[in-house]
């Protein structure tokens, strides 16, 4: 399966640094702009293959209020 999504990047000293809009939590840099969208994509395997290794029963979900 293919998914697209939004890569943000900017330089920090030097560094391609990113993260996926539409994916909070997914980080990734890299010393090219190449390197960085393999190492986001390799972020964002390893999220989902952590996320599935947990049991679906361990999950309770809740309303959240914040106020901004």
């Amino acid at each position: 399966m293919v998914r697209n999504f939004t890569l943000d990047y900017w330089m920090d000293d030097g560094w391609y640094v990113g993260k996926l809009r539409e994916v909070p939590g997914v980080f990734s840099q890299g010393e090219t702009f190449d390197e960085l969208k393999q190492n986001i994509k390799d972020a964002f395997i390893m999220m989902i293959q952590e996320s599935s290794s947990i049991p679906a029963q361990d999950f309770k979900t809740t309303d959240l209020q914040v106020e901004i």
